[in-house]
């Protein structure tokens, strides 16, 4: 049995919920996927990772990670489109940064799951 905690606030989901009240949690749902879908490679999700502590360049992420730059660049571009991270130029430098917190929060949980010692 999956034991529920008192401090969560998942909706309950009845018969009488209004048309609208479907349709926004119907809406929600699908932020909630296109969002789990950009993070859910294993080299984003390590790029964002590296990104918690702080800024880097795409060199130093291509180093963190042992991968070629087109590899990186490729997943960098899907986060970018998600608004998960955003770049800056320094010369011929471009260095990113997370901007948005959700990714963060995201982030403790899965290192609380999959990665903290147990």
């Amino acid at each position: 049995m999956l034991d529920q905690s008192p401090a969560m606030s998942l909706p309950v989901i009845t018969n009488d919920m209004s048309a609208d009240e479907i349709e926004r949690m119907m809406q929600s749902a699908c932020k909630a996927s296109n969002f789990l879908k950009a993070i859910s490679h294993e080299g984003r999700l390590m790029i964002l990772c590296h990104l918690a502590s702080g800024e880097k360049s795409v060199t130093e992420l291509e180093e963190l990670l042992s991968a070629r730059q087109a590899a990186v660049s490729q997943q960098l571009s899907r986060l970018r489109t998600e608004g998960l991270v955003s770049p800056r130029r320094e010369g011929k430098a471009i260095y990113y940064r997370l901007t948005d917190k959700r990714a963060v929060q995201i982030l403790d949980v899965v290192y609380d799951l999959f990665c903290k010692e147990h």
